[in-house]
């Protein structure tokens, strides 16, 4: 098993940035890819961002290219999400996600975090 937790979200005016963590513990080897998905008010889970094992593939939601930037610290089994430019779109419940496999999908994930809340006031 690995467990996920988040931490780093808060309320910030638009065009602001926050920097989400999300680090893993248990059996972090089986994990490949980690990524970010967020639940607004509303509205499905929808993909954010993902990173494969090295770093060196990364992959973004059109709604964040160019603004959010993924990545990630094997030595700290930690995954960072800096966002920048914030818009109050992006306020949602943002969710660390990993997976054992190499799928980016969010029906692939095999493991969860909490979640940590992010307010974008404008």
């Amino acid at each position: 098993q690995v467990q996920l937790v988040e931490s780093g979200g808060g309320l910030v005016q638009a065009g602001g940035s926050l920097n989400l963590s999300c680090t893993a513990s248990g059996r972090t080897f089986s994990v490949l890819v980690m990524g970010w998905f967020r639940q607004a008010p509303g509205k499905e889970r929808e993909f954010v961002a993902a990173s494969n094992w090295s770093g060196g593939r990364l992959y973004y939601g059109d709604s964040v290219k160019g603004r959010f930037t993924i990545s990630r610290d094997n030595a700290k089994n930690t995954v960072y999400l800096q966002m920048n430019s914030l818009k109050p779109e992006d306020t949602a419940i943002y969710y660390c996600a990993a997976n054992k496999g190499t799928s980016i999908l969010q029906r692939s994930m095999d493991y969860w975090g909490q979640g940590t809340q992010v307010t974008v006031s404008s």
